[in-house]
C-alpha cells in the first residue's frame, strides 16, 4: 500500500490519528515518573559486620580477612574495597554492570553463610545493595521547641516509633534513615563488691542471663482432633523478668534454698544509649532524618505526600511533645527548576524554529504545515518513553529540547519540492504526491542517520552510557515520528491548507537582499570550481586538513560526567587520631562560628556585592570515631559552589586538619563521590603504606595547592598514632587467682564501655540488654589500672594486678583494596582543571618521581576511581563514535547503490566536528566547559545530522542526471540552487531552535551547555562549508560514462 496517496485520500483519518496522538502523549506524559537523573544500573553491594569495641585490627583479623577469603573469585566481581574501624567493618563489591542485582545478593549471601567462625559477640553480617536510587530526595531536622529542656538524642523512640514511621508510610518512599539519636536498652548495672560476696564474674553472670533469655519450638502434640504447638517461652520481655532471674540457688542441710537474683548483686533500668553522633542545625542541637525513594516512584508525588506528613506531624503531634520538624534539602526545588528551564527552552525554541519558518516561507499556511510537526513528533517522544520504562529527567527533558530544533528537517524537505512542482503548474494535490514521492527515500535515510548513530549508544552497558540512553531515545523517536509526518501527515495537509488563497504575504527587503546575495555568491563559486578537477581537489584537501588542524588545535581536555548544580556543599573533616566526640564537637563548633556571619537567619538572605552568597542551611554531624561531616546550602541556589572555599578555609589552622568540601553530583551515588583521582598506595605493611602515602601527599600538595580550589582528602589518615592502651595478661598472675584471660577481658569490657549480652523485644520493640559497671566511672587512662575484676573465690583484684598495662598507638581505620592493605590519596582537582589533564599531572608529576626515587618492596601504586572511569569510557565512546560513522556511511550506500557517493557526503563530518570544537571554545570564553562524556554526544548526534544536507544535494544531483539528462556541471549547479534553501532553512530552524538551551542559564543547564554548543557550532560551519566541499566533490567522482548511461 502507497503511504502517501491513502494519507492524501483519507485527510480525515490523518486528522484523527493526530488527535490520537495527542491524547496518548498527554496520558503518558501523566503517567511517567519524574526524577532527577535517569535509573543507572550499578550493582553495588556493602557488607557491613559489627563487633562493638573490637579494634580496627582485630576486625580486620577476625572479620574482614575471612570474609574477604569467603568472596574472593566471586562471579561477576570487579572489584572488592574493606574498611574497618573501631567495632564496624564495610566490605563493598562492584559487580558488571550486566550483573543482575538478585543473583549477585544470592551469590554473596551464599559465600559468607559459609563463615561459621565468627567471634561470639560479633554480629551477623547485614547485606545492602547501593546505587542512584539510595541518594536521599530528602533531608529533615528534628529540633526542640522554646522551653524544651530534654536532651534532643533522647527522642531516638519518637523518630522511630512516630516520624519515621509516618514517612514511610508514604507511597513511593522505600525507607528512612535517622542519624544523632540515641537508642533505648535495658541496661544491668552490676556493684563489683556484691558479686565478689556471692563469688560470681561477669562471664558467669553473663552466661546465665543469655540462657535465660529463650523461646524455641519444641514441635506439637496431637490430641484427639487437635495439634498442639508446644514452644519453650523463656524470652525476656520486662525489666522484671530481668531482675528474677535467678544466678545462684543452692539447697542447705535442711532442704531450703538460698537464691541469688540479678536484682541482688544489680540495678537493672531503661534507659539510653550514649549517642555516637553530635548534630547540630542552625546551631541547636538536631536529630537529622532523610527519605529515600523507591525506584521507579515518581519524585513530584512523593515529595507531595512527605510534606503533607511533615505539615500533620507539626500541627497535631510535636507540638505537645516541644518538637518541631522541617525540611532542610528538597531534590525537588532542583527537579522543578530544570524542569521549568527545559519547558520554556522547548517553547522558546519552537517560537524562534516557527519565525524562521515564516521568514523563509512568508506563508502561515506553509509554516503551519511544518510547525504541526513539532508537537507532534515530542508528544511521541512522551508515549515512547513511557513505553520503555524511561523517566522524565533533566537528561531526557534535553533530549526532548534538542529534538524541537531537529523534528523539522524532514518536513522543511518534502514540502519545499512540494511548492517547487506547483510553482511549476501542478495542481496542489499532485504536487503533494510527487513532491513526496521524489524525495521520500532521501528523507528517510537523512533520518535513519540522525537516528541510527544512537545504536552503540543504546547498548553501551557502562555508567555513562546508561545516563545518555534516555537522550537518545528521546531524539530517536521524536526524529522517526517527524519522518512519519513529512510524508503522511504533511503532504495531506499541504494539499488541503495550500488549495486555500493565501491571504499572508510580507516582504523583508533586508533579508532577501542578504539571502540573495548569499545564494548568488554560492552559486558563482560553484560555477568557478566545476571548471578544474585539480581546483576542486585541492580546495577540498585544504578544507579538509584546515578543519581537522582547527579540531586538533582547539579540542579541550576530557572530563567525565558533568556535576549537575545541586544547592548543597558537602565535607568531611579527617582531625588527627584520637580525637574523641567532644573534641570533635568543639572543632566542629568554631567552624560553625566562622561560617555563622553568613547565615541568612543571623544577617539577612541578600550578600554585599563581592561576598559569598548567604548561607541558607547549615548542620554538622561529629561522629564518634574520628569523622566529623559538614553541610550547607545557599540562599542563591546557582551560587552554592562559592561556599566550597568560605567552608574549606574555615578549617585552617585546625593542626594536622583535612577537609574535604564538595558539590554532590547529580550521578553519583553518595556524598563523598564525584569528579575526584583516587591514588592508591598499596601493601602487606601498614607503616610502610603510610610512610609512602605521605610522601605521595606531599607531592600532591605541591602540584595540586589548595590556594588554587584544589582539594585532598587521604583514606584512612596518614598517621597511625592513635592513641591506645593495650592490657596484656599476665599469665602467672592469673592462674594464681584462678582467673581466665577470657574473664579478664570481660570483666575490663563491662566496666569500661559495656557488654551488649543479647537482644530482647519489649512490648514489640528490639532493643539491647547491656551489662556494665558504674556509669561514668572510668574518666582518665589512670582508671583503667583500677577497674575490678571478681574472682570466682570472692576476691576483687584491680586489672594492674593481673596484666600489664602498656600506652601505645594503633591506626583508626585499616583499608584493603583487593585484600591487600592500603592508603588511598583522594584528589579533587579544581573546577577549571579537567580531570584528563589532572591524571597526566598525577603520572608525570606525582606516580613517576616517586617510581624514580625507588619504592618499598611489595608497594604499588595506582590510579582508580573516577579518573579509572573516564579513561574505559573515553575509549566506548570513542568507539561508539566510530561505529556510528560507519552505519552512517553504509546506510547511504543502500541509497546511492554506491560506495564513492557516501564517501563524498562523509566529508560533511570533519568540518563538523571542527565546528563543534569551535562551538566549545566560544562557550568556554564565558563559561568553563570541558569536553565531558555528555558533551562528546554531542560530535556523536552531529555526525548522524551534518549529513543530512550533503545527501540532499547528491541526491538531487544524480536525480537530476538521470531524469533530465544533464551535463554533470548543469546538474551540480541546479542541485545547489535547488538545495541553498532548504539547506539553509533547516539548518537554521535547528540551530535557533536549540539556541535557548545554550544561552539561557538555570537549573540543569550545566549539564547540556556543552553538548549544545557542540551541535549549533557543528551545524553552522557544516551549513557553509557543505556547499563548498560537496559540489567539488561531485565534480571529482562524476564521470562522463555515468552520464551516458
Amino acid at each position: 500500500m502507497n503511504i502517501i496517496k491513502a494519507s492524501l485520500e483519507r485527510p480525515i483519518a490523518i486528522v484523527s490519528v493526530i488527535i490520537m496522538t495527542i491524547i496518548l502523549g498527554v496520558v503518558a506524559l501523566d503517567r511517567i515518573p519524574i526524577q532527577i537523573a535517569p535509573d543507572v544500573n550499578k550493582p553495588v553491594i556493602s557488607v557491613t559486620t559489627y563487633w562493638f569495641g573490637a579494634s580496627p585490627y582485630e576486625m580486620e583479623r577476625e572479620i574482614v580477612n575471612r570474609q574477604e577469603e569467603a568472596l574472593q573469585g566471586l562471579e561477576g566481581v570487579n572489584k572488592i574495597t574493606a574498611s574497618t574501624r573501631e567495632g564496624r567493618a564495610i566490605i563493598e563489591l562492584e559487580f558488571d554492570l550486566t550483573m543482575q542485582m538478585d543473583r549477585a545478593l544470592m551469590l554473596v549471601s551464599n559465600r559468607l553463610n559459609q563463615i561459621d567462625d565468627y567471634p561470639e559477640d560479633a554480629g551477623e553480617p547485614t547485606l545492602d545493595t547501593s546505587g542512584l536510587d539510595d541518594n536521599a530526595i530528602a533531608w529533615f531536622v528534628l529540633t526542640k521547641t522554646k522551653g524544651n529542656q530534654q536532651n534532643i538524642a533522647a527522642y531516638g523512640d519518637i523518630v522511630e516509633d512516630i516520624i519515621q514511621d509516618r514517612i514511610e508510610r508514604v507511597p513511593g518512599v522505600a525507607r528512612t534513615n535517622a542519624y544523632g539519636s540515641s537508642e533505648t536498652e535495658l541496661r544491668i548495672t552490676i556493684n563489683p563488691e556484691k558479686m565478689a560476696y556471692y563469688g560470681l564474674t561477669v562471664p558467669k553472670v553473663i552466661k546465665i542471663i543469655r540462657e535465660a533469655n529463650s523461646s524455641i519450638s519444641a514441635g506439637d502434640v496431637n490430641e484427639g482432633k487437635r495439634e498442639y504447638i508446644v514452644r519453650a517461652e523463656g524470652e525476656i520481655k520486662t525489666e522484671q523478668q530481668v531482675k528474677e532471674i535467678v544466678l545462684i540457688s543452692e539447697q542447705d542441710l535442711n532442704g531450703r534454698f538460698g537464691r541469688v537474683n540479678v536484682n541482688d548483686i544489680a540495678d537493672v533500668e531503661f534507659t539510653f544509649k550514649e549517642p555516637r553522633a553530635i548534630i547540630r542545625f542552625l546551631g541547636n542541637d538536631s536529630i537529622a532524618i532523610n527519605a529515600v525513594r523507591q525506584s521507579g516512584a515518581n519524585v513530584i508525588d512523593v515529595m507531595n505526600g512527605v510534606r503533607s506528613t511533615l505539615k500533620d506531624l507539626n500541627d497535631n503531634v510535636l507540638p505537645e511533645l516541644g518538637l518541631k520538624i522541617e525540611q532542610v534539602y528538597d531534590e525537588t526545588i532542583y527537579i522543578d527548576s530544570a524542569v521549568d528551564l527545559v519547558q520554556q527552552n522547548i517553547w522558546m525554541g519552537g517560537i524562534l524554529a516557527i519565525v524562521i519558518l515564516l521568514i523563509f516561507l512568508r506563508s502561515w499556511q506553509s509554516t503551519i504545515v511544518i510547525a504541526v510537526s513539532i508537537p507532534i513528533s515530542i508528544v511521541a517522544a512522551f508515549v515512547a518513553m513511557s513505553l520503555l520504562g524511561k523517566t522524565i529527567n533533566v537528561i531526557s527533558l534535553a533530549g526532548i529540547a534538542f529534538a524541537v530544533g531537529m523534528v523539522v528537517d524532514a518536513a522543511i524537505v518534502v514540502l519545499e519540492n512540494i511548492f517547487r512542482l506547483k510553482e511549476k503548474g501542478e495542481n496542489v494535490k499532485e504536487a503533494a504526491y510527487k513532491g513526496t514521492s521524489q524525495v521520500w527515500q532521501a528523507v528517510m535515510v537523512s533520518s535513519l542517520t540522525t537516528v541510527l548513530v544512537f545504536v552503540p549508544i543504546l547498548v553501551m552497558q557502562l555508567e555513562a552510557g546508561q545516563l545518555l540512553q534516555d537522550i537518545a531515545v528521546a531524539i530517536s523517536v521524536a526524529v522517526l515520528m517527524s519522518l512519519l509526518v513529512s510524508i503522511t501527515i504533511l503532504p495531506a495537509l499541504t494539499s488541503w491548507i495550500l488549495s486555500k488563497k493565501s491571504t499572508f504575504n510580507f516582504k523583508l527587503t533586508l533579508i532577501d537582499k542578504f539571502g540573495s546575495f548569499i545564494a548568488f555568491s554560492i552559486l558563482n563559486y560553484v560555477k568557478y570550481i566545476l571548471q578544474s578537477r585539480k581546483y576542486s581537489l585541492i580546495l577540498v584537501g585544504s578544507i579538509i586538513f584546515t578543519t581537522l588542524s582547527v579540531s586538533y588545535l582547539l579540542h579541550p581536555k576530557l572530563e567525565y560526567l558533568p556535576e549537575g548544580n545541586r544547592n548543597l556543599i558537602f565535607g568531611v573533616m579527617m582531625p588527627p587520631p584520637g580525637y574523641n566526640l567532644d573534641t570533635l564537637t568543639e572543632i566542629a563548633k568554631s567552624v560553625e562560628n566562622k561560617v555563622k556571619p553568613l547565615w541568612s537567619t543571623e544577617t539577612g538572605k541578600i550578600a554585599n556585592k563581592g561576598e559569598p552568597p548567604k548561607i541558607k542551611n547549615f548542620f554538622f554531624v561529629a561522629i564518634a570515631g574520628g569523622r566529623t561531616l559538614f553541610g550547607a546550602s545557599a540562599v542563591e541556589e546557582t551560587r552554592v559552589k562559592e561556599l566550597i572555599p568560605v567552608m574549606t578555609q574555615s578549617l585552617y589552622g585546625e593542626p594536622a586538619t583535612y577537609g574535604f568540601f564538595s558539590q554532590p553530583g547529580l550521578f553519583v551515588r553518595g556524598y563523598g563521590g564525584g569528579r575526584s583521582i583516587d591514588l592508591d598506595i598499596t601493601g602487606p605493611n601498614l607503616n610502610t603504606i603510610t610512610a609512602t602515602a605521605q610522601k605521595a601527599a606531599g607531592l600532591v600538595i605541591k602540584e595540586f595547592p589548595r590556594s588554587e580550589g584544589n582539594q585532598m582528602r587521604p583514606k584512612p589518615g596518614l598517621i597511625l598514632g592513635a592513641p591506645e592502651i593495650q592490657i596484656v595478661p599476665n599469665r602467672i598472675k592469673l592462674a594464681d587467682n584462678n582467673v581466665t584471660a577470657s574473664e579478664l577481658s570481660a570483666g575490663i569490657d563491662a566496666f569500661n564501655s559495656g557488654i551488649r549480652i543479647d537482644e530482647i523485644t519489649v512490648n514489640s520493640k528490639r532493643m539491647d540488654l547491656t551489662l556494665m559497671g558504674v556509669e561514668n566511672s572510668i574518666d582518665q587512662t589512670q582508671g583503667i589500672e583500677n577497674i575490678p575484676i571478681v574472682t570466682t573465690n570472692g576476691k576483687i583484684i584491680p586489672v594492674s594486678s593481673l596484666s600489664n598495662i602498656l600506652y601505645t598507638t594503633g591506626p583508626t581505620q585499616i583499608r584493603h583494596i583487593e585484600g591487600e592493605r592500603a592508603v588511598t590519596l583522594q584528589i579533587k582537582p579544581a573546577d577549571n582543571i579537567p580531570l584528563e589533564e589532572a591524571i597526566t599531572v598525577v603520572k608525570d608529576k606525582i606516580i613517576e618521581p616517586l617510581k624514580t626515587a625507588g619504592l618499598p618492596p611489595d608497594i604499588k601504586i595506582d590510579i582508580s576511581g573516577t579518573a579509572d572511569e573516564l579513561t574505559t569510557t573515553w575509549k566506548a565512546m570513542a568507539i561508539n563514535l566510530l561505529v556510528s560513522i560507519a552505519i552512517v556511511y553504509l546506510l547511504m550506500t543502500i541509497l546511492f547503490e554506491s560506495f564513492k557517493y557516501p564517501f563524498i557526503i562523509m566529508l560533511s563530518v570533519p568540518p563538523a566536528a571542527a565546528g563543534g570544537v569551535i562551538g566549545l571554545s566560544l562557550l568556554n570564553l564565558t563559561t568553563f566547559q570541558p569536553l565531558d562524556m555528555l558533551t562528546i554526544l554531542g560530535f556523536v548526534i552531529l555526525s548522524g545530522i551534518v549529513v543530512n544536507n550533503a545527501i540532499l544535494l547528491v541526491h538531487r544531483t544524480l536525480q537530476t542526471i538521470k531524469n533530465n539528462k544533464l551535463s554533470a556541471n548543469d546538474a551540480i549547479l541546479d542541485a545547489t540552487k535547488s538545495r541553498i534553501r532548504p539547506i539553509f532553512m533547516s539548518t537554521l530552524t535547528s540551530i535557533f531552535g536549540m539556541l535557548p538551551l545554550v544561552i539561557f542559564p538555570g537549573a540543569g543547564s550545566e549539564l547540556y551547555k556543552g553538548l549544545g554548543s557542540v551541535i549549533l557550532g557543528g551545524l553552522s560551519l557544516s551549513a557553509i562549508l557543505t556547499l563548498l566541499i560537496i559540489p567539488p566533490m561531485l565534480k571529482i567522482f562524476i564521470s562522463e560514462k555515468e552520464i551516458l548511461k
